[in-house]
């Protein structure tokens, strides 16, 4: 079996149509919200299945124009139901009128770095798969879209053209709400993922690269025959399962910004809704026409709750919605053909069929462009003396050595050249964010400049771009190194200590000798110097001491990552026996004497237990000793151990301040 089709003059117009320079690219930029695409709906008449039925029985279908199209009304037979869409194809369309009127259009989304969808919908048995995959002899919507993308694809990838384009394939069914290989039966079911950015993704899916309509159907027609089909009363070859092929289209420029698109194009079969009292379905069969129906039946919610505009969306309540979770509402350009059957048998069906149609084509998506830049776009060092200098610089920079022949203005080239090369040489090193900067600075002046020809088409301007703004930069970090040292030596100037303090506190003031000769340790070391202050302050009212203790072994971190001993002096406080009495005394006045007021005046005693301390005092009298707080209900040892700590200091503190 070939799918092949004929290429015909209407294809090739559309190749080179949207292929050209001038091609309109959509961006949804940052701040800016992408524009809006009605999912487009079209229908598609199947004609009768024999010519007895034909002559026996009138279609409950009738076309009126193009676009609309009227079913007999079951209710009242002397009225009919009208139906528009985008389109309507008769019993007597081709394959070729329906892929050029529906899914030609949307191919050019794929090289704009966009998604698009087609889907056919419909009962059993109205010629759903005839549409998408055809015969040889009138191959459908899967083999034309495929050829027609594979010829864009080269076309955009030709010499000379800024573009470098890939095309590849996967291929699956979800068969009893399981995702199936169909290019790998043996993988098993597989999971959809959504990742941080929203899209649907399936790991583990074969992916196979394809550049020609050979090798499309070297491992579409193979994986064709493992799809699962089924006979029913209705069907001889039912589809069982939901299919979807899933072509990409990868793109990367050629040139700077090397920037990088991808667009996704799904080409969904899905499996027709199925009466189980007609198809007589038993067994396993009844088992699948479950699960379709149900799947079937979520994506009617779906389309629901979109025009309904409610909060949550059903995608998650059936697989197949949930693939077809950028297909609708989201970010694809999706078009919906919708097949129906003529003999009023199906009548029933063919209503059920419009009625979804006409709802689906209220569904808006917001389509947007997938583009990145593409990894060593950010290190321009790694590009060839070639691409940096141009083709006449590139050649001059070989050197004597190099050159068989040349002309005398050659020989004072070599010297020019590698000074030129020397400059461009710092790129490697530079910083990634400052390439990125000069990337942005360039598609800046690109797009402020006229529409004529790029700058990279000019290799000699680029490059005293790039030179002269390297040489700017350069200037600038000098700028910035000569002023980070003045402010390191400024901080080591007022770490510097007097001479007459120089004996007391060597070990503190003197910077380390594995100092690295940043600002932060300096800054972090000075802020020791006000507690020598406070020593001298206080030694002289001999009350209240800050006594420097032995050195202290204190692991530190050194340049080589290893933990190194370091001795660094810690500080301890000594309160005078005098003044710690003194404190104690006024503290027990405090409780003996104090309201409930004055009580939560101290640290560590609150309302309720000032009431207790007030409540105790006048059934046991005053308290002889702080400690006796212990013997109040309510106060544990270890509150008063507390309360002692938290109060003598504060008590003997403002003793000490006060006048004496």
């Amino acid at each position: 079996m070939s799918l092949r089709a004929k290429t015909g003059p209407q294809r090739r117009e559309m190749a080179s149509a949207t292929s050209g320079p001038g091609r309109c690219v959509s961006k949804g930029g940052l701040g800016r919200r992408p524009p809006l695409a009605r999912v487009r709906v079209a229908v598609r008449l199947r004609p009768f299945m024999d010519g007895e039925t034909e002559a026996k029985e009138l279609p409950c279908v009738r076309a009126i124009d193009s676009c609309s199209l009227e079913v007999a009304n079951w209710k009242k037979y002397q009225e009919t139901l009208k139906y528009q869409f985008d389109a309507f194809y008769g019993e007597k369309s081709t394959q070729q009128e329906v892929y050029v009127g529906s899914v030609q259009p949307i191919l050019r989304h794929l090289l704009e770095g966009q998604n698009a969808s087609v889907l056919a919908y419909g009962p059993t048995g109205a010629g759903k798969t005839h549409t998408m995959l055809g015969s040889p002899e009138q191959p459908g919507v899967i083999p034309r879209a495929l050829m027609d993308l594979l010829q864009l694809a080269r076309e955009e990838s030709a010499e000379g053209r800024p573009w470098d384009v890939s095309v590849a394939m996967s291929y699956l069914e979800i068969y009893q709400e399981k995702v199936l290989d169909l290019l790998d039966p043996a993988s098993g079911d597989l999971v959809i993922r959504e990742d941080c950015r929203g899209n649907i993704l399936i790991p583990g899916l074969t992916q196979k690269p394809i550049t020609s309509f050979s090798d499309f159907e070297q491992h579409f027609l193979p994986a064709s025959r493992n799809r699962a089909v089924g006979a029913t009363r209705l069907n001889q070859r039912s589809s069982r399962s939901h299919a979807v092929l899933l072509v990409k289209v990868d793109q990367r420029e050629r040139l700077t910004p090397f920037r990088q698109r991808e667009g996704k194009l799904y080409l969904i079969d899905l499996a027709g809704s199925e009466d189980n009292r007609r198809t007589g379905n038993q067994g396993i069969r009844l088992k699948e026409s479950g699960a379709i129906n149900t799947s079937l039946f979520v994506l009617g919610k779906v389309v629901d709750a979109l025009n309904q505009g409610l909060p949550r969306i059903p995608y998650r309540d059936s697989k197949l919605t949930r693939l077809l979770q950028d297909s609708l509402g989201g970010s694809a350009h999706s078009i919906l053909i919708a097949n129906i059957a003529p003999e009023r048998r199906f009548y029933q069906d063919t209503i059920s069929a419009l009625n979804f149609t006409a709802r689906s084509k209220e569904v808006i998506n917001r389509p947007f462009t997938n583009e990145s830049l593409q990894p060593h776009a950010l290190a321009p060092g790694k590009l060839s003396q070639k691409e940096l200098l141009g083709p006449s610089e590139a050649k001059k920079a070989k050197g004597p050595q190099e050159e068989s022949t040349g002309s005398p203005e050659s020989t004072a080239a070599p010297s020019s050249a590698s000074q030129k090369l020397s400059l461009l040489q710092k790129l490697s090193n530079m910083d990634p964010a400052m390439l990125e900067n000069l990337l942005s600075m360039e598609r800046l002046l690109g797009s402020q400049g006229s529409q004529g020809t790029p700058l990279l088409n000019t290799p000699k301007r680029e490059r005293m771009v790039l030179i002269k703004t390297v040489e700017e930069k350069n200037l600038e970090i000098e700028r910035l190194k000569m002023k980070q040292k003045e402010l390191e030596a400024k901080v080591l100037a007022q770490e510097t200590p007097d001479p007459g303090e120089k004996e007391n506190t060597p070990t503190i003031l003197q910077p380390p000798a594995s100092y690295s000769g940043t600002v932060a340790k300096p800054l972090k070391k000075a802020v020791v110097m006000p507690l020598q202050r406070i020593q001298k302050q206080r030694e002289s009212s001999n009350k209240i001491h800050l006594l420097k203790k032995g050195p202290k072994r204190k692991l530190e971190p050194s340049h080589e990552s290893e933990a190194v001993e370091k001795d660094e002096d810690y500080w301890e406080v000594q309160i005078s026996p005098e003044l710690l009495a003194h404190g104690r005394k006024k503290l027990l006045d405090l409780l003996n004497e104090g309201s409930a007021r004055e009580l939560r005046s101290l640290q560590r005693i609150g309302q309720k237990k000032a009431q207790l301390i007030v409540g105790w005092r006048e059934l046991h009298g005053p308290f002889s000793e702080v400690e006796d707080l212990e013997q109040v209900e309510g106060i544990s040892g270890k509150q008063v151990e507390s309360f002692l700590k938290a109060n003598l200091l504060s008590l003997a503190a403002s003793q000490h301040s006060g006048p004496s």
